[in-house]
């Protein structure tokens, strides 16, 4: 295996370490075994984000290694390095634009290292990629990089997926306790990185009255930051709030594969629900949902009143172009009718 050629040798992918972006590169597992079925994909993750890697049909192995994000550690990286280096990589994909990204697969003596050239890496890379800024979204700039160079993109990607198995949704469920729980039921996930993203918390807290009052269990997700969030929804939801925030992603990802809908922002848990296929309707407000909307089909995008002028500058100049909106100016009942036309089409 040392001396077959890179391109027959296994494939390594250095994702970015958000949620939502790791969810994204799934699409790019999809289309490098569609042009290479047998040839093993393995990708490193964040600790965090290690659990989604289990769901993801194509991906052999996934290497946990956490990295800090304000300082080189080269120990750390040289440790990551070693522990590549005994898995024969023929390539690096390393989707991130860092100088640091680049570090472990270039230590690792991966023959072929391919990455945007970001933060001048010559040396780090030895397969520079142009034209990143080009590229409006995130998906383009990943999937280019898996594809030869100056390579046409494709008009569609293949679609991320997420697959749960139901015993061990089962299984979570008995474990803890909500098998008695009442059906429908709708996941909230209030939480979301970055200024304004959030739609308020008294917003899904009416949302969860109104829904108990239609006899729907509503389970709240999300880290230990949304867990006080949780409290003010379960107060005025009731005991049809069940409040499931915690420090483990599978959680989140097998509580979203049981949920018969999900209300969430503009945030990793919107991809993982989306790419498992619950239904779920997104809220926006100072993001543009052409740029960061899952690439999986969702029940409806809920966007502050918008005029037609802003919605096309959106699609050009990105969240440049929506940054003075609200998410509070997207009213509950307007989730609420979002969420009974998503369950009535599940149901049907």
């Amino acid at each position: 295996m040392a001396d077959a050629p890179a391109k027959d040798r296994p494939l390594l992918i250095v994702p970015y370490v958000w949620i939502g972006d790791f969810v994204r590169c799934h699409s790019i597992v999809k289309l490098l075994r569609a042009q290479a079925p047998e040839r093993p994909i393995d990708i490193v993750s964040s600790t965090l984000c290690a659990p989604l890697a289990d769901y993801m049909p194509g991906i052999r192995r996934c290497i946990v290694h956490d990295l800090p994000r304000r300082r080189i550690a080269l120990r750390r990286h040289m440790a990551l390095a070693k522990r590549l280096r005994t898995e024969n990589y023929g390539q690096a994909l390393v989707m991130l634009r860092t100088w640091k990204s680049a570090l472990a697969p270039a230590l690792a003596g991966i023959p072929v290292r391919t990455g945007f050239a970001g933060e001048v890496r010559f040396g780090l890379l030895n397969d520079v990629r142009w034209g990143e800024r080009a590229l409006p979204r995130m998906i383009d700039r990943m999937g280019a990089l898996a594809l030869p160079k100056n390579a046409t993109l494709p008009p569609d990607w293949p679609l991320p997926e997420l697959v749960v198995p139901q015993d061990e949704i089962a299984a979570w469920r008995t474990r803890m306790g909500l098998n008695n729980d009442a059906r429908p039921i709708v996941a909230f996930a209030p939480g979301a990185v970055g200024a304004g993203k959030a739609w308020p918390v008294t917003h899904y807290a009416e949302l969860a009255r109104a829904l108990a009052k239609e006899n729907i269990s509503v389970w709240v997700l999300g880290g230990p930051n949304e867990t006080p969030l949780a409290a003010q929804i379960a107060q005025a939801g009731g005991a049809r709030v069940r409040d499931l925030t915690g420090t483990d992603l599978r959680n989140a990802i097998l509580a979203l594969a049981a949920a018969d809908a999900a209300v969430t922002n503009d945030s990793g848990l919107m991809h993982i629900a989306a790419a498992i296929g619950t239904p779920t309707v997104a809220i926006f407000g100072p993001t543009s949902p052409w740029h960061w909307k899952p690439l999986n089909p969702i029940a409806a995008i809920l966007e502050p009143p918008t005029d037609l002028e802003t919605t096309a500058r959106a699609r050009a100049l990105g969240n440049e172009a929506v940054s003075h909106r609200l998410t509070a100016d997207v009213a509950p009942d307007k989730a609420l009718a979002a969420l009974r036309n998503a369950l009535g089409a599940k149901a049907k």
